[in-house]
């Protein structure tokens, strides 16, 4: 993998530049559509590819792992023939996943015992293993297993779970170093930055990081329930550290106005279930403002969705419409949302990098973090 930094904002910390892999280009700063089990939900790959159009999509270890297994990825050639998707993929771990399942898992040195969420079958997962599974799932970017925190977290427990995950990284890397790539491509190890919401724990996990020499490194254990500015302060203190000529990856994050300001503080890559979540549930995102389009007062508005016709169905079909399919229950209603915010999240992510490039994102970004912030 090769990251060319290609211009920092002179009024902020925001970058412009390009991931290069065997599988594409990447433009960042990006926001990664999330894929958890092999699909983005409700969005066919067609209309993934040519009207939202990102240039690296996420899946999900702990989930592909389960089901459809890793035996049949294998067999199918991983998983970008599995799913036919011919641009980029990252992985996460199953660090996360461990973390939500506080009740059906058990963390040791070695690794976490935990149980299906499927059928309460018990499996184990470790570095090593984790390195092989994301091998075989075949990403172009996979992640170091890590512990992720709650919040709040008690400070004692965050700094054991922080040494823990480097230790951990120091086995995914040296396993990750003496294992192949499965399919042909080369594939690349991010490690992950842990530390609660503690300063002193942020910046002596981010030196570790920094000092791993990978080729991309991520910001993990935040947006996980605390506050936006302590997310903020805590990514402030990381990107101080990590090396200005890698990529870096803020986990999890966010709504559009946490993407903003966190782009401003020198992240490039972005994950989040939340564009096709609040989708499915009926609220959109737009340039001024958020939508909860099963309110009455959409009943009779035949106004575009979104009259900045980011993706086609922003002007094909009308709140009056959208409004009617929701209320109606018809899965329409949420595809076609999940199409409207996910190419609003690109376009979003696209217009910081322009700024960036043009040298005012700083002003820009300021304006429309106030429009954003709004409900219409």
């Amino acid at each position: 993998m090769q990251f060319d930094l290609k211009i920092t904002d002179p009024k902020s910390k925001a970058r412009a530049g390009v991931i290069t892999t065997d599988h594409g280009t990447i433009e960042t700063p990006i926001f990664m559509p999330v894929g958890t089990v092999a699909t983005v939900k409700g969005v066919h790959q067609s209309e993934l590819k040519d009207e939202i159009n990102p240039d690296i999509i996420l899946g999900n270890t702990y989930h592909l792992y389960l089901r459809p297994q890793t035996s049949i990825l294998e067999q199918a050639g991983g998983l970008h023939k599995f799913m036919n998707w011919d641009r980029n993929i990252l992985t996460d771990s199953g660090g996360y996943q461990v973390y939500s399942l506080s009740g059906r898992r058990k963390i040791n040195e070695e690794g976490v015992k935990f149980k299906s969420h499927i059928d309460g079958s018990t499996h184990f997962f470790t570095p090593e293993n984790v390195m092989d599974t994301q091998r075989t799932i075949g990403a172009d970017i996979i992640m170091a297993f890590d512990e992720c925190t709650p919040y709040p977290c008690d400070y004692n427990y965050a700094k054991q779970s922080m040494h823990m995950t480097h230790r951990w990284l120091d086995r995914c890397i040296k396993h990750f170093n003496n294992t192949p790539p499965k399919y042909g491509y080369n594939q690349t190890l991010f490690p992950i930055v842990q530390g609660s919401t503690y300063k002193d724990l942020r910046k002596q996990s981010a030196e570790y990081i920094a000092n791993s020499g990978a080729e991309g490194n991520a910001i993990g254990g935040l947006s996980v329930g605390e506050p936006a500015e302590e997310m903020y302060a805590m990514t402030e203190v990381v990107t101080e550290i990590l090396p200005e000529d890698k990529p870096r990856y803020l986990m999890g994050v966010g709504t559009p106005i946490n993407i903003l300001e966190n782009i401003a503080l020198g992240v490039d890559m972005f994950d989040c279930v939340m564009p096709t979540r609040n989708a499915r549930n009926g609220m959109l995102f737009t340039a001024h403002g958020s939508i909860n389009i099963k309110n009455k007062k959409w009943e009779n508005d035949f106004s575009p969705i979104d009259e900045m016709g980011i993706t086609w169905v922003d002007t094909m079909y009308s709140k009056a419409y959208l409004r009617h399919l929701f209320a109606s229950g018809e899965m329409l209603g949420k595809q076609i949302a999940s199409i409207h915010n996910l190419g609003f999240y690109l376009w979003l992510v696209r217009e910081a990098r322009k700024h960036i490039i043009a040298g005012d994102f700083a002003t820009w970004k300021d304006k429309m973090v106030k429009q954003m912030d709004k409900r219409l």
